[in-house]
């Protein structure tokens, strides 16, 4: 099949266009989110960079649209309605925001267009009213069983930790600095040291080194250097770091919030909200490496059949053979408007 689909979430994307299909992504001379294309990233050859606005509309297959404006765009640049001439699927990447958990879903009660979680958790929360839905977990390409733990650190990956703040549990470091040293990959952890002022609460401000924003196959390498990965996200979607240091043979931590119960089994680690619990079972890994690296196998080996990539890739090409066939442009009066027109006026929550 070709496939529309925009570079959004780049993570989500590292996995989807190792598929069997073609992958058309739209690109501008001027980027951004909605004309990035393939960004820079080694993706396969069929993930193919296209001008959506002299794309053949009859040369699309399906759009996985991945938010409410996309489904406008297409009706506007193709001529062909998402859901109605177009087979559509809308995949869902994060949390509900606002008054969880009455937060209404941008497309919820309409018929034509199925919503894809990437998390029980999501599916739960997001109320989506009649509108079809199914959840198709994360997969992530295996970088290799790359832990040595040699490095009595934590290691921590997360985007913009001082604007997203108690979020992403940012909040929660110099807690866990109290008790070893942090090591911080990610966009925007260069602001974290002024943040998080460790000296003016009586650590050392070695306590927290900034790795910054790496390519993933040098993150993967320093990552797995680290003693343990911490997770102290409190309220996204399950975060493709938690799940790639888990491939990479890591024991893990993280609150037992969104997903992370399911994703994190017996004996990888440990999930609770104890931030008491969590800070002196840190303490135990990094004094024990033997058991570090034992709990590692078992993350590893949860993370391989759970969310391994051939899992995740069946998983969509099942639910895209689903889909009703394409119907050419013409064959339907155009109206300029996509199918579930009314959602696209809602103000994402």
């Amino acid at each position: 099949m070709r496939i529309l689909v925009w570079h959004v979430h780049g993570g989500w994307m590292e996995a989807f266009v190792r598929g069997q299909h073609e992958y058309l992504l739209p690109k501008s001379p001027d980027g951004g989110a909605w004309g990035l294309g393939r960004g820079g990233r080694e993706w396969p050859a069929a993930a193919r960079e296209v001008n959506l606005e002299s794309l053949d509309p009859d040369s699309v297959d399906a759009v996985v649209l991945q938010r409410p404006e996309e489904i406008a765009a297409v009706a506007r640049t193709l001529g062909r309605r998402p859901g109605v001439d177009l087979p559509a699927v809308y995949l869902e990447h994060n949390t509900p925001k606002g008054d969880v958990p009455f937060t209404l879903h941008p497309l919820a009660d309409q018929t034509t267009i199925p919503v894809v979680h990437v998390t029980h958790f999501n599916q739960l929360f997001w109320d989506t009213g009649t509108a079809t839905t199914t959840v198709i977990e994360h997969g992530i390409p295996d970088p290799g069983h790359l832990y040595t733990g040699e490095r009595e650190e934590m290691g921590v990956v997360v985007n913009e930790p001082v604007r997203r703040g108690r979020v992403t549990g940012t909040d929660l470091l110099p807690g866990f600095a109290g008790v070893g040293p942090l090591r911080v990959f990610g966009m925007g952890t260069e602001a974290l040291p002024e943040a998080l002022n460790l000296k003016g609460l009586g650590l050392s401000e070695e306590r927290l080194r900034i790795s910054g924003d790496v390519p993933a196959a040098k993150l993967h390498q320093e990552l797995a250097r680290c003693r343990l990965y911490l997770h102290p996200l409190r309220w996204t979607s399950l975060g493709l770091a938690l799940l790639e240091a888990m491939h990479l043979g890591m024991p893990v931590l993280a609150l037992a919030t969104t997903e992370a119960s399911r994703a994190i089994p017996h004996g990888a680690g440990l999930v609770s909200n104890d931030v008491d619990d969590l800070q002196k079972f840190a303490r135990r890994l990094l004094d024990d490496p033997d058991d570090a690296y034992a709990m590692g196998i078992v993350a590893r080996e949860a993370a391989l059949q759970r969310y391994g990539l051939d899992k995740f890739l069946r998983a969509w090409d099942q639910l895209l053979t689903e889909l009703p066939k394409s119907t050419p442009r013409g064959s339907h009066p155009q109206s300029g408007t996509a199918s579930a027109s009314h959602d696209t006026e809602r103000t994402h929550p």
